[in-house]
């Protein structure tokens, strides 16, 4: 059974506010001018802006409800806008139970399983690109940024996310690039961080997620993101595959591997984009009220 909903990673779908000489080709996005990657001197704020973050990292959360939550706030930003009152950032860290979602134009041809009968619950996504899978091990980081306080460019936002991914990669000794005309992080021909993002506004929304202790056997049963002869891979996998890591990393625990990746995801989130984050514990059921 197809579900509703809107969420996703894998490719970024379809914005009103580009201008026409972006073009979108499979859910990516290119421009036709010389694409602007991410420098650490590309972002030059004076003083650095706040960004709340609801952290629910070690959180199983629904993945409807995440959704709700996503765009409950950016609903609330949207109003701020309008009221020309200022419009902060927000961070939502989580963890999903395991789910499959699908873009808005995704293929079944991608799914390895009867949609009748599917492993878990699948959700027809109103992002672009094909079907990825989310579950338990794998850190969710839902940025909800306002592009005005930062660059209007949706090439910088994509390359930004992949050098949070990459930067916290590296906290493990593990070398990940991106690779030319896909969007995520890669290790070889294993992709270990995918990201999507969905833009109204200029209210950008969804993230990134990032496989560390994940069980990637689910992803078997799709083809993740539509790409061939590509494979998924995740942080622990590649640890336990190394022989030049220090002793902290040798013998790798689930949880100390969750809390060292979910360390460094939130300290590099903040010096890309030269946020100050600041941690607010509000329950999820008060941004659940009503569904969007």
């Amino acid at each position: 059974m197809i579900l509703a909903a809107t969420s996703g990673f894998c490719s970024v779908p379809t914005c009103p506010s580009l201008d026409q000489s972006k073009k979108l080709n499979r859910g990516k996005i290119f421009c036709e001018s010389k694409q602007v990657l991410y420098s650490k001197t590309s972002i030059t704020h004076e003083r650095r802006k706040t960004c709340e973050c609801f952290d629910l990292y070690k959180e199983l959360v629904p993945y409807n409800e995440a959704w709700s939550w996503q765009k409950n706030v950016v609903k609330e930003k949207k109003a701020l806008i309008e009221r020309n009152e200022d419009c902060p950032d927000t961070l939502i860290v989580l963890q999903h139970s395991p789910v499959y979602t699908m873009g808005t134009g995704g293929s079944e041809e991608y799914l390895n399983f009867d949609l009748k009968d599917p492993p878990f619950q699948v959700y027809r996504t109103e992002r672009g690109g094909e079907v990825t899978y989310h579950g338990p091990g794998q850190l969710v980081m839902y940025p909800i940024i306002n592009l005005r306080n930062h660059k209007m460019d949706l090439h910088w936002y994509l390359r930004a996310l992949e050098e949070v991914a990459i930067r916290v990669l590296s906290t493990f000794s593990i070398k990940a690039s991106r690779v030319e005309g896909l969007t995520g992080v890669w290790v070889g021909d294993q992709k270990l961080a995918a990201i999507g993002i969905r833009v109204s506004q200029w209210i950008a929304y969804h993230g990134l997620a990032l496989n560390v202790t994940t069980d990637l056997t689910p992803f078997r049963w799709i083809v993740p993101c539509g790409i061939q002869n590509r494979h998924v891979g995740s942080i622990k996998g590649l640890v336990g595959e190394s022989q030049s890591l220090t002793a902290e990393f040798r013998h790798p625990d689930d949880c100390k591997l969750i809390d060292i990746a979910h360390n460094s995801l939130i300290k590099e989130f903040s010096e890309v984009f030269q946020l100050e984050i600041h941690n607010k514990a509000i329950p999820l059921s008060e941004h659940l009220e009503k569904n969007i």
